[in-house]
């Protein structure tokens, strides 16, 4: 019953979406384009490579799903320089999901209204689960391809932006109802997948505190770039703990911190940065980019490497093979 509850709710899930559920090719590969933080602004001359990266990164690498991972605008009108964005990504016929960063509300706009307009488009995977904190926590399956069961699930979910606990400054966490979200979902995925864990990515703005201590630890090995410090939480609310406890998560996906794209493997978990994708309508000292992820269907393996705006592929790695000590 149980099993059949989920094929259910995965039904109305896809119907409700308008589209065709995510699967793998015929080569049994998935390929995902991160863009982070490209502070778009309309009509702002700055902001015009944020658009050309785009272009240069899908013409590139061709992929099966974008996602956005925050920050996707940084001015008024909200709306046009939310649209401009989506228009660029929609002309690619590409799926594209989004998660929602802590500047993206401060332009005129909630994110509940910002979520609508991402809504209206066809190619649009974003969504939205009631009833817990935060707007963008959904997960996105992407299905074998006979499009039996998926093998492999993706997580997306809302970092939301500022603490909210009067004695504590900086950055908000992620929420014990969407860790007891996770949980559940990935129980279910599990059950559905006959009692094996199904390889699990994350997305989200905000980094983990884990980013840190991670990239300080010196027996940690660390791909590409750290010239900026983790801007994470202040608290530890248990996210990454709860990834251990159901053992399904391979890789986790940020960005939020302009001058970082690097990539560690921390517990046997990739925390990857995506590479900044804006203009210079804010900070940055790196030329514009975005991580590219490939997904496996028969192997919990995984590729992920940097694609310039320039053209040039840097940073390729596997994973966990170019961590393991041969």
């Amino acid at each position: 019953m149980k099993r059949f509850l989920f094929w259910v709710v995965a039904c109305i899930c896809v119907s409700v979406l308008g589209a065709q559920p995510l699967k793998f090719n015929s080569k049994g590969n998935f390929k995902i384009v991160q863009f982070t933080d490209l502070h778009y602004i309309y009509e702002d001359k700055r902001a015009a490579i944020a658009l050309e990266c785009i272009d240069q990164v899908m013409q590139a690498e061709k992929p099966d799903l974008v996602v956005l991972t925050g920050d996707v605008i940084y001015g008024k009108p909200a709306d046009k320089s939310f649209r401009t964005v989506l228009d660029k990504l929609s002309s690619y016929k590409i799926p594209f999901a989004i998660t929602f960063g802590n500047h993206d509300d401060e332009q005129g706009m909630s994110r509940q209204e910002l979520l609508e307009i991402a809504q209206s488009y066809p190619m649009n995977r974003t969504a939205t689960e009631k009833g817990i904190s935060g707007t963008t926590n959904y997960t996105l399956p992407v299905y074998r391809q006979d499009g039996q069961i998926p093998a492999a699930v993706i997580y997306c979910i809302d970092s939301h932006s500022y603490s909210q606990i009067k004695d504590i400054k900086g950055y908000d966490y992620i929420k014990q109802d969407q860790i007891a979200w996770y949980a559940r979902m990935s129980r279910q995925y599990q059950e559905q997948n006959g009692g094996a864990v199904v390889p699990s990515y994350f997305f989200f703005h905000i980094p983990l505190p884990e980013y840190a201590v991670a990239a300080s630890t010196e027996s940690v090995p660390l791909v590409g770039s750290r010239t900026e410090k983790v801007c994470a939480p202040a608290l530890n609310s248990g996210l990454f703990a709860m990834m251990k406890e159901r053992g399904d998560a391979r890789g986790v996906f940020v960005g939020h911190d302009h001058d970082n794209d690097y990539a560690v493997y921390w517990n046997k978990v990739l925390l990857a940065y995506g590479r900044y994708s804006g203009g210079n309508t804010v900070y940055n000292n790196m030329s514009c980019g975005a991580r590219v992820i490939e997904l496996s269907e028969n192997d919990s393996s995984f590729k992920t490497w940097i694609r310039l705006q320039t053209g040039e592929k840097i940073n390729e790695l596997t994973c966990p093979a170019s961590f393991v000590k041969k």
